[in-house]
């Protein structure tokens, strides 16, 4: 279906779709700030050495670590991805990638490696690209990394998140797998501003603001959620999502746990689950651009929505939250379980206890430097932290301990 045909059967409509939001997105700015080769950073619970592994990507938007060695796979949004060693700074350009549609909050996205990999060797890509029409949408793929040569064999297209829509913002968009070996699968709003029940993370017949679950082959698994209603898209796991960016897997429960973009503060983060509604834009916290009005009820007014864990209210301020994972290295013991989130307009790197719901934040992290931090990754090797820093000349850092 294309972008009119959706419309015009759904009355939807799209404002700011080629200039965005009202008010600068949670997705856009210029990050001035120079990166910083080493330094120690902290505070009273932890000292820290923050380096600088590599310098000069290009908008990087992901930071995946192989299981063995010292090589880093790094999606840049310019429509590149790169292996970076992380002993020597040396970076390699990786060849047979997906052509992408890199414009607005588009381009080479996320990264994940397949569960048993390097056997198989499968690398999964999430991109946005563009039909004839110059609409675009979410898509996924995969093709088989040879590390030796740098280069993807075999690439091929999985999945495409539609309908294609005449927009260049919010396509999502994280990828992991969960403990089933599923593939989860993050797709943003599109930015479509119809604030009410007919907007389309409210409408499972598509695929915007939703997370899906797919096999490791792209298919459709018999379990999912709502395989036997005639008005849904099976592909579907939850939906009432804004905007996805950040998605991890807990080490010990094996739930899905994901960060979320807000409109005006409203910024969340959240445990998914199967078939659940998370309420936007019908329920939420934030408030639309400049005039601070709510958007929807709160998620508390309402029993057929899933609330976050953890929210930023409207009037907070907001954080928003990129890119997420669990600590669970050496390196820095007592961050295990913690979950780490990088901040974009914020510009530091949370960490957050995490006892069952119950999340609390704690001291922040590189708040002195300046950066908006697009991914967060734990090195297996070392447990030192890597960060990936958004900007059109940016740094990944490593945090080890001081």
């Amino acid at each position: 279906m294309d972008r009119r045909t959706f419309l015009a059967a759904s009355g939807l409509t799209v404002a700011g779709a080629l200039s965005g939001c009202s008010a600068p997105s949670d997705d856009q700015g210029v990050d001035g700030a120079t990166p910083t080769d080493s330094g120690q950073a902290g505070s009273s619970e932890t000292a820290m050495t923050v380096e600088t592994v590599v310098d000069g990507l290009e908008s990087p938007w992901s930071v995946t670590p192989l299981p063995e060695g010292s090589q880093v796979l790094v999606t840049e949004r310019v429509g590149r991805v790169v292996l970076v060693d992380s002993a020597d700074g040396t970076v390699t350009p990786v060849s047979g990638a997906p052509s992408v549609y890199a414009s607005g909050q588009g381009g080479m996205l996320d990264a994940a490696l397949h569960p048993g990999f390097p056997d198989p060797a499968w690398v999964y890509l999430t991109y946005s690209k563009a039909n004839n029409s110059g609409e675009s949408a979410t898509h996924l793929g995969r093709g088989r990394l040879n590390v030796a040569d740098a280069r993807f064999e075999g690439f091929e297209r999985l999945h495409v998140a539609e309908p294609f829509v005449d927009s260049d913002g919010h396509f999502g968009s994280r990828v992991v797998f969960g403990p089933d070996e599923s593939l989860y699968m993050t797709v943003g709003d599109r930015q479509f501003k119809d604030f009410g029940p007919d907007h389309v993370a409210q409408d499972r017949t598509n695929e915007l603001g939703t997370t899906l679950r797919l096999t490791p082959s792209g298919e459709i698994p018999d379990s999912n959620p709502f395989v036997e209603d005639p008005d849904a898209v099976d592909s579907i796991f939850s939906y009432g999502h804004r905007n996805a960016q950040g998605m991890t897997v807990h080490p010990d429960t094996g739930a899905i746990w994901q960060t979320e973009f807000g409109e005006q503060d409203g910024d969340e983060i959240n445990i998914v689950e199967r078939g659940g509604n998370y309420g936007w834009p019908v329920a939420d916290e934030g408030c639309t651009y400049g005039s601070g009005d709510p958007i929807g009820v709160s998620h508390a007014d309402r029993d057929d929505v899933v609330a976050p864990v953890y929210s930023w209210d409207c009037g907070s301020g907001g954080f928003p939250p990129s890119g997420a994972t669990f600590y669970t290295g050496d390196a820095f013991p007592e961050w295990n379980g913690d979950l780490l989130v990088g901040g974009l307009a914020s510009r530091y790197l949370a960490r957050f206890t995490v006892d069952g719901r119950t999340v609390e934040e704690a001291t922040p992290l590189l708040e002195d430097r300046g950066w908006r931090i697009r991914d967060v990754a734990v090195a297996p090797d070392t447990g030192h932290v890597l960060a990936a820093i958004d900007a059109p000349d940016a740094p990944i850092a490593r945090l080890r301990p001081a």
